[in-house]
């Protein structure tokens, strides 16, 4: 009787019960790992492709790629008309600017969250795949002897007795390891469900990442049209900007600090003397019983700042989305103290304004890389370094939340500001009549309290 039952098929085991429906599957997961979230084509190299599969391929390919080229000149054609329809109204102008680097600015830290979340999951579907590897060798063995007894009848014992000796030794092996797989079986099965589970959550937050770099990409093409439209109206209304900023890198070669800097370009070039003292001519804007009357930024039209820069505590949001590496007072790498603070960025970030100012220089400076200094009224300056290419031109006036510059793929600034080589890395430093000063009690504490714009 035992041996009878040691000797059915396969299906019948199941059905009786003597063996657990789900180690098949669970057999034949393990035996193959599950299909990528993504699946990706197989080289032609490991597939026997015929001609015309290749042809389908290709015209699919070339279809993609012609839907690509229609978007971009719809997008393009869109920006035009947007562009036409704002026409000189500043106004409007900045308002589409800073929105749009403020949608930018959202992206990228959807961007960065998604990324870190992945991070975890990933591991973990590492960790059970490695399990899963582990005994691959085991499972696919009494698969392989289910198979058999399963697929073949019980040979005649008189004509061949070594199959019969053979089915026979299957059927004890059978009788002996199932049983004790059964425990296996179940956490097998427990992994493969945590599998499964995590790839479809995998699945879900790499296709939300595609979405939102589609939507980084199409953004950052609007944001810059607009760039370009503003700068192309600040050429018009000033027609020697280039002469001014070809002598403003010529006169920063002729100073070696960045005090130096400032009162060099504020007293010999005319762009940034004319916005130092429009800065100083101001006066601290009107406020509401003694507070920053925070309904002024809502005028982007303005060419003055909103707020002075004294009251304006606790509202400004960093220039970049990153991680502060390194604090005022703190070491600067180099057995000296650090002025300011440093931001690790993303490759190509957008950066912008913490505050309205007018721009008193915009281009390289010795080991600051590009440098982008801000008059913001009150005896303050706005110092940005560390950015790969900037957009504003000197004598400008720009406002909170303004896209001012983009960040590059590796450090621009030197390695005493920088943690990291190959990071990119923000440099933000702020000064009062000349001497470098504490911003943190500037920054907004959450994403509620911060001023855009």
């Amino acid at each position: 009787m035992q041996h009878k039952r040691d000797m059915l098929s396969y299906p019948d085991a199941i059905r009786r019960g003597w063996l657990p429906v789900s180690l098949l599957s669970i057999t034949m997961l393990a035996a193959s790992p599950p299909a990528p979230a993504h699946a990706q084509a197989i080289p032609p190299a490991q597939q026997a492709a015929t001609p015309p599969d290749i042809i389908k391929q290709r015209e699919q390919e070339l279809e993609a790629a012609r839907e690509q080229q229609r978007k971009a000149a719809e997008l393009q054609e869109k920006l035009k008309a947007d562009i036409t329809a704002i026409g000189q109204d500043r106004s409007k102008l900045n308002q589409q600017l800073i929105d749009i680097a403020a949608q930018v600015r959202s992206v990228e830290t959807r961007i960065v969250e998604t990324e870190a979340r992945l991070q975890p999951l990933d591991g973990r579907e590492r960790e059970i795949r490695s399990s899963l590897d582990s005994r691959r060798a085991e499972i696919i063995e009494v698969l392989a002897a289910l198979q058999r007894a399963g697929r073949r009848s019980p040979p005649a014992l008189l004509v061949r007795p070594e199959d019969a000796l053979q089915s026979l030794r299957t059927a004890m092996l059978l009788g002996a390891v199932v049983p004790e797989l059964r425990g296996r079986a179940e956490k097998l099965a427990t992994d493969l469900g945590e599998l499964v589970a995590l790839r479809k959550t995998i699945s879900t937050e790499r296709d939300a990442l595609s979405r939102d770099r589609d939507k980084l990409k199409d953004d950052q093409t609007r944001l810059a049209a607009l760039v370009d439209e503003r700068q192309r109206q600040q050429s018009t209304a000033e027609k020697d900007m280039e002469t001014e900023g070809a002598r403003a890198i010529a006169l920063s070669k002729q100073v070696d600090s960045l005090q130096g800097l400032i009162a060099k370009m504020e007293q010999d070039l005319k762009s940034a003397a004319k916005a130092a003292a429009t800065a100083n001519l101001q006066g601290a804007p009107a406020t509401v019983n003694g507070k920053p009357n925070l309904g002024a930024f809502k005028d982007q039209g303005r060419l003055t700042p909103a707020v002075a820069f004294a009251s304006a505590k606790g509202l400004f949001a960093y220039p970049v989305n990153g991680a502060k590496i390194r604090d005022f007072g703190g070491s600067d790498g180099a057995s000296g103290v650090q002025k300011g603070i440093s931001l690790a960025a993303k490759a190509g970030a957008q950066v912008t304004t913490p505050c309205d100012g007018w721009v008193v220089y915009a281009g390289p400076f010795r080991s600051y890389g590009q440098l982008l200094i801000l008059n913001a009224g009150g005896g303050y300056h706005v110092l940005i370094a560390g950015m790969e290419r900037i957009s504003v031109n000197i004598g400008q006036f720009v406002l909170t939340g303004e896209p001012v510059a983009t960040m590059g793929s590796t450090s621009q600034v030197a390695s005493i500001l920088a943690t990291n080589a190959s990071q990119p890395v923000l440099y933000v430093e702020f000064r009062k009549d000349g001497t470098p000063i504490d911003p943190g009690p500037w920054w907004a504490a959450n994403e509620g309290e911060k001023v855009r714009g």
